[in-house]
């Protein structure tokens, strides 16, 4: 089969196509044949060397990939038969033509969806569903600062902070990423390059500051964060951007808030975990995707690149222009 590979850490330029193994599927798996995949920053730093795939995990990129079943391993109890429509969450493999699945990792694509959709949800979707559900626990008129509004899991977030009947609030870093959250469903947004989204944040909840902040940006962000967190509120840090060193008393300044601060990696979770992430959006969320529901959940694809281009969907997503999904479409 075709597959992404590099034979050293560095740029896109790395980056080709080439002919490997295909895997087969072992006891529990299922063998998909992929349609798409999506990009994630975690591609990126795979691909400097800077994040290698968890013990076990295919080495070949791609977290996500959307797809048809063509085989399924000894031990698999049912759920799945050759021919199902698939979107399936992965560490890693999804970047080639077959790739191998925990049957319980898993979603059926809803009918009216393409491959193309269907490939830019499980990591964004899922990683946005756990920050605010398993480790955040969202309530009912809390309010959410979601930095990197307009990336696929902050576009996630928005949507799904609303179907929590939460007020999604965002950062962006252009008029149009801001113009593309407002129409995702964005109460309000702030560029974070020409104004103090802390200011602004407590200026529109009329100086209560947030519940909850989905933070992947990290260290620069620390004392704008603390500013407009509110008393008890829960930043929730899932990737640094801006680096993981702090310059300052952020003890101090957390205590003072009664803050807590809570760190979420999806890929490296255990099996049993994605399992019960997998099972608690496929029966409260993926609903919400088919046509006529209210709210009506849509994932946002940027654009779409053949396989033989991924080095310019690297740089694409590299220089930050993409708002929301950047996806890889396998040959025909």
């Amino acid at each position: 089969m075709l597959a992404v590979y590099f034979d050293c850490p560095g740029g896109p330029e790395n980056l080709y196509v080439k002919e490997v193994i295909k895997p087969q599927p072992g006891e529990g798996e299922v063998l998909v044949q992929v349609s798409a995949s999506a990009l994630n920053r975690a591609d990126l730093l795979q691909r400097r060397g800077k994040y290698p795939p968890p013990k076990g995990a295919s080495d070949i990129l791609g977290l996500e990939a959307s797809g048809t079943v063509a085989g399924l391993g000894p031990g698999c109890k049912g759920r799945w038969k050759v021919g199902d429509a698939v979107m399936a969450l992965l560490s890693g493999g999804g970047q080639a033509e077959y790739v191998t699945v925990p049957e319980g990792h898993l979603m059926p694509i809803p009918s009216d969806m393409t491959f193309i959709q269907a490939a830019a949800i499980p990591e964004a979707w899922l990683t946005a569903f756990q920050l605010l559900h398993f480790v955040g626990k969202i309530q009912k008129g809390e309010r959410v600062l979601i930095h990197a509004g307009a990336s696929g899991v902050g576009m996630a977030a928005i949507q799904l902070v609303r179907l929590a009947k939460a007020v999604p609030i965002v950062t962006a870093g252009t008029p149009e990423k801001l113009k593309a959250t407002a129409n995702a469903g964005a109460a309000a947004g702030f560029n974070y390059k020409n104004e103090d989204f802390s200011e602004k944040v407590l200026e529109f909840t009329q100086g209560a500051g947030v519940d909850v902040i989905l933070d992947c940006v990290g260290g620069s962000y620390w004392e704008k964060n603390l500013n407009c967190l509110r008393t008890d509120g829960r930043w929730i840090i899932y990737g640094l951007l801006s680096g993981g060193e702090v310059h300052g008393d952020l003890l101090t300044r957390l205590l003072s808030k009664r803050g807590s601060i809570h760190t979420s990696l999806l890929r490296s979770r255990d099996k049993e975990y994605k399992e019960r992430l997998v099972k608690a959006f496929t029966e409260d969320v993926l609903p919400y995707f088919s046509g006529g529901t209210s709210p009506h959940l849509q994932p946002l694809v940027d654009s779409v690149y053949p396989l033989h281009e991924i080095g310019e969907a690297h740089r694409l997503m590299e220089e930050n222009k993409n708002i929301g999904k950047i996806v890889i479409k396998m040959p025909a």
